[in-house]
Order: structure tokens, then C-alpha cells, then sequence
């Protein structure tokens, strides 16, 4: 089962708390496990009773190391280091979860702001999430937004600037870029208010706002007690509809669990102040069947590494192993006792029982039913060599006529379908003639300007129409941004061929891949797009070209003429005395001149 020199080493291991690394012929990490006694474990992998997974992590084994620790609380928190420094192939590790979407407050601004994210570091700032789908984060950025008027702008904020932006004018932003528009307290408070909501504390966020509106009514500053006095409606109105259950206000996460043909189910209920307000779904695709205690002992560690809020409850469907030293390491990061239960009966049981159905039911959704998009996505990931199956991918294309009217397209794909109201189109400005490339990295360049001035959210994949001049046209665009990491791919229309930014090549795949077929939908629907965006526009032209160019006929006196003969072609129709009624005698006549003198056009 396993070589004599992992046999001797593991006879060798010590009487003390740690960490065992099993390596392969290149040293690279196989398997990361801890232990309150490195050789008791140790010895236990010389059995031959293990899962299917383990005993394949055995056979590859070829060296086994070890770094000992003075508790085992210690080796857990240097496990779960190990784990994701590494990411060993036969330990459970959670890849899914790394690229959820989180909202983060950027504390060590002296004016915070709130940022989509997708990489929680270590950088002082707030986060909150994850949030699933993703389109509930960005819903929550607008929600704060608008509730509490906190900025979502990257720009340094010093007071100097002359106005602010549209945000403030809209009620959206305080505006701490102009000097006089609000004050450090005002803002801090704005924040302070966000945090709470954000992380579900609306009781606190009522009891504030409910205080601050009676000490504005008796400063006599009755609009802003009414501002608050609605602001405070509005909360609850969210609270009431966030609410999924209730029972004593307690902070509670409660873990369901799946398994099943090597893959796994985690399903979180997320209960804050009583109220189930969020459920997490992760998932582990493995090579063997896992029993649930063992999977939740090891990706414990590695939930609660990566969130800032630790509950004080959390309740589990079985006992794991190293329930002690994940108790002392979770209260250590908490900084107060942290408790873990497996009820048995009673309110908690049923909501670990609802957590276990919930989990199953997410299994079947991932791993018996998986949709042609999750295919897809998958494919693409292997053909492309993301880190992770894209969710959301963007396409562009650019339509022209003759360098005239030239528009370009952005469509939207995510999580397995087409998001039509998250589309945009770009009027293509400042070029001579038809520039295909010209115009694609303008549409991308301001595409994405815009995206990191408001939100951040990069998609997991940008699909480009064209070959490798608008591949490249594309890449200057994301370059003048400073954006690196975000993967490029072009499809070009005759051959079907894929053009990656690191191949000099381009890349062929079968016509019925799902990978190619769903770029293929992208960049037709993109192509649909553009030319409907394009149509649209040339047509607006020719119907405001024959008014705009006749003289004394301004802006004013265009949509007067259009409200009153209905269209352009009403306005030919015209008589002379109905014009002169319209525009008066000089400039009707004058208009009725020019328009018997050049050809009509019709509507």
C-alpha cells in the first residue's frame, strides 16, 4: 500500500502535535493533514481500511514530511495555510469558493467606499458575503448606495474638486470629493450605517437611525429627520422581506451536508440576529466517497479563514474529528468562546434537518442535472486554462457602414444564460473611416473604465469578435486600464477558430464542443446586437438629417415641427400657410423653399 521509505518515515514521526505532508516523486504535495499526535495518525495510514480517495494518495505517495507544533490548535490554523498555499490534490479544498463574490468597505480610506470583490486579503478593509448569484452583490451595492449614499468611486478623494459627479446629484453619493458637501463625521456615520446593514444588523441600524432622527426633529432639522424617518422605513421594508425564520436572536451558521460518487454538497444557513438572511453553497468534486464528518472537519478551517465574522454558534449534522482545537482556534479569532453543537432534537435540529435537504437538493442541481452552460463552462475552462469555469463572459462586436454610424456591442452571459439588461452599446467617436481595431479598443477601453470607476467587477472571460488584430486591439484597451488578469479570447467567423493572447496559433476545437458553441451564441447574439444598435441609429440619422440641415431650424424649432406634423415626411407634406402658422411667416416660408427644392425622404 504504500512504498518502505513512506513506511519507515511514518514509524519515524513524533509523539507531538502537527502537520504531515505525503509528496510525490517531485516532492510536490499530495496530502496535508494535521494531528494532535503526528505518529498515532501517522500509524493509523498503515491500515488498509481507508476511502478510495486516501488510498490513492498513498499509492502516489513517495515521501512523507512533517512540521510539529506546541497544540493542536496550531497545526490546524497551519493546515489550513498549507492547504491553500499548496492546494494538494487529495485534500478536500474548496476551489469553488475562492472566486464567490464578497463586498468589501475600504476602511483605511478616510472616505471608505464599498467594492465588488471576488479576493478577500488582508488589507484592513470589511467584508461581506459571499453573496450567490452575484447579481445580488451588485443589487447590494446599489442598495447602499442609495440608503446610505456611500461612494463607489476609485478617484483620491482631497475636496478639490470644482463639482461632483452624477451620483450626488441623484442622492447616491455624499460627494466627499467637493469640500462643503459633507463633512468626515457625516460620512464616517454613512458607513458606520452600511457596515450594519451589510453585515444583517438591522435591529442596531434601526435603533440608530430612530435616534439620530429624534435628535435632528429636536434640533429643529426637520428634512433631515424626515430623510432619516424614511431611510428607516426603508430598512425595515428590506429587513421584513430578508426574513426567513426567526427564534432568539441569535448568530448561528448551520451546515448541511451531501455526498455522494466522489462529490460533495456543503450548504450553510446563514442566521444572523435570529434571522436566516443568506445560504452558501459549496461543492467538492473528488475522487472517492468521503464520509461528511470528515469532510466538514477539513473544510472548516478553511469557511472560517476567509471570513471576517465568526458566529458564536455553530451547529453541524454529525461530530467531526479536531473538534477541540477548531473550538480554541475559532475563539482565539474570535476573541471570545465559540461554541459547536450537533443538536438532536428540538427548533435547531430541524434547521440542521432543513440544511441537510437544502444541501441534497444542491447537489442534484450540480452533479445529476448540470446544464449545457455548466458544461460549457467547464469546457472552456480546460481549453483556455482558466483558473476556474467562467460564470460570467462579455462579448463585443462592432458594426459599421462604410465608417459611418459605427456602434459596438456588449452582450452578457452568466451562470448559463443570456442577462439582456445587462447589455450596452457604444457610438464608436473621433475616427476616419473604418477602423475596425480602432473602434474595438475604444468600446473596451470605456467599457471597462467604467466598470472600475463604479463597481470593479471584472467578468471571469472577455470573448472578442475577430481575429488577432481585434484580439490585440483589446489587450492595448485593458493595458492602458492596468488590467492584467482578466482572460481575452477571439473568435474568428470563417474558420471558427479561437485566438488566445498566448498562443501564436490559433486554436480549433470540434464543432460540437460546448466550449465553442457557447462562444459561438455569444458572439452571434453580440453580432445581433450591434447591428440592431446600428440600424437604429442610422435610421435615427436619416430621419433628423433632412431637418437638421435646414436654416433658421434649430433645436427648439425641430421638435416643434415633429409634434406638429407628426414625422419628417408630415413635415414635407406641409403647406406653406401651415408652416407659416408653425414658424411664422419669414421662417415658413423659408423652410417650405428649401424643402420644395431638395427630394424628399421617406420615413
Amino acid at each position: 500500500m504504500v512504498t518502505d521509505r513512506v513506511e519507515q518515515a511514518i514509524r519515524d514521526l513524533p509523539e507531538r502535535p502537527g502537520i504531515y505532508i505525503f509528496r510525490d516523486g517531485r516532492r510536490k504535495p499530495l496530502y496535508v493533514g494535521k494531528a494532535k499526535s503526528l505518529r498515532k495518525r501517522g500509524l493509523s495510514y498503515l491500515r488498509e481500511d481507508h476511502e478510495a480517495r486516501l488510498l490513492a494518495m498513498l499509492a502516489d505517495a513517495r515521501e512523507l514530511d512533517y512540521l510539529v507544533t506546541d497544540t493542536e490548535a496550531e497545526a490546524l490554523g497551519l493546515e489550513n495555510a498549507w492547504i491553500k498555499r499548496t492546494q494538494p490534490r487529495y485534500n478536500i479544498n474548496l476551489r469553488d469558493d475562492k472566486t464567490y463574490p464578497y463586498l468589501k468597505l475600504t476602511m483605511r480610506d478616510d472616505y471608505p467606499r464599498i467594492v465588488f470583490t471576488r479576493r478577500i486579503l488582508k488589507d484592513g478593509a470589511e467584508y461581506f458575503g459571499p453573496f450567490l448569484p452575484a447579481g445580488w452583490a451588485r443589487k447590494a451595492i446599489k442598495l447602499v448606495q442609495k440608503l446610505f449614499q456611500v461612494r463607489v468611486c476609485h478617484i483620491p478623494i482631497d475636496g478639490k474638486l470644482p463639482r461632483p459627479c452624477l451620483y450626488h446629484d441623484m442622492r447616491r453619493c455624499l460627494g466627499p470629493c467637493v469640500d462643503g458637501l459633507t463633512s468626515h463625521q457625516t460620512y464616517s456615520e454613512a458607513v458606520e450605517q452600511a457596515k450594519l446593514f451589510l453585515a444583517g444588523r438591522n435591529e442596531q441600524l434601526l435603533r440608530d437611525l430612530k435616534r439620530q432622527m429624534l435628535a435632528a426633529s429636536e434640533r429643529l432639522e426637520y428634512e433631515e429627520a424626515a430623510r432619516l424617518r424614511d431611510l428607516r422605513a426603508e430598512v425595515e421594508e428590506i429587513g421584513a422581506k430578508r426574513k426567513l425564520s426567526s427564534v432568539r436572536g441569535e448568530d448561528v451558521d448551520i451546515f448541511g451536508v451531501h455526498a455522494a460518487d466522489g462529490n460533495a454538497a456543503v450548504m450553510i444557513l446563514v442566521m444572523r440576529g435570529g434571522q436566516v438572511l443568506d445560504r452558501r453553497e459549496l461543492f467538492w468534486e473528488g475522487q472517492g466517497d468521503v464520509e461528511p464528518a470528515r469532510l466538514l472537519s477539513e473544510v472548516l478551517p478553511q469557511i472560517y479563514d476567509v471570513t471576517t465574522f465568526i458566529p458564536k454558534e455553530i451547529h453541524l449534522p454529525a461530530p467531526i474529528d479536531g473538534e477541540e482545537a477548531l473550538l480554541e482556534w475559532l475563539s482565539e479569532r474570535k476573541e471570545q468562546r465559540v461554541y459547536v453543537r450537533m443538536p438532536s432534537r428540538g427548533p435547531k435540529a430541524d434547521r440542521v434537518a432543513l440544511a441537510m435537504r437544502n444541501a441534497e437538493l444542491a447537489f442534484k442541481r450540480r452533479f445529476r442535472s448540470e446544464s449545457r452552460g455548466a458544461l460549457a463552462s467547464r469546457s472552456l475552462m480546460a481549453h483556455l486554462e482558466l483558473p476556474d469555469p467562467p460564470q460570467r463572459v462579455e462579448g463585443f462586436d462592432i458594426s459599421t457602414f462604410q465608417g459611418a454610424d459605427t456602434v459596438a456591442s456588449l452582450v452578457v452571459w452568466e451562470a448559463g444564460r443570456m442577462r439582456k439588461s445587462d447589455y450596452r452599446s457604444f457610438n464608436i467617436r473621433g475616427l476616419e473611416g473604418p477602423d475596425d481595431f480602432a473602434s474595438m479598443r475604444q468600446a473596451v477601453e470605456r467599457r471597462y473604465r467604467r466598470v472600475l470607476d463604479e463597481v470593479g467587477a471584472m467578468p471571469d472571460l472577455i470573448l472578442i469578435d475577430g481575429g488577432r488584430g481585434q484580439l490585440n486591439a483589446a489587450l492595448e484597451a485593458l493595458a492602458i486600464l492596468g488590467v492584467e488578469e482578466t482572460p481575452l479570447v477571439g473568435l474568428a467567423k470563417r474558420e471558427e477558430e479561437l485566438y488566445l493572447v498566448e498562443r501564436p496559433e490559433p486554436l480549433r476545437l470540434p464543432r460540437d464542443d460546448a466550449g465553442l458553441q457557447l462562444c459561438q451564441e455569444i458572439r452571434d447574439e453580440a453580432h445581433r446586437f450591434a447591428v440592431s444598435r446600428h440600424r437604429r441609429r442610422r435610421k435615427a440619422r436619416a430621419l433628423r438629417s433632412r431637418l437638421d440641415s435646414l436654416r433658421g431650424v434649430g433645436a427648439g424649432r425641430r421638435k416643434l415641427l415633429l409634434r406638429r406634423f407628426g414625422s419628417v415626411s408630415g413635415v414635407e407634406r406641409a403647406s406653406l400657410d401651415d408652416l407659416r402658422e408653425a414658424l411664422g411667416p419669414k421662417i415658413g416660408s423659408s423652410v417650405f423653399e428649401q424643402l420644395r427644392a431638395e427630394p424628399r425622404i421617406a420615413d
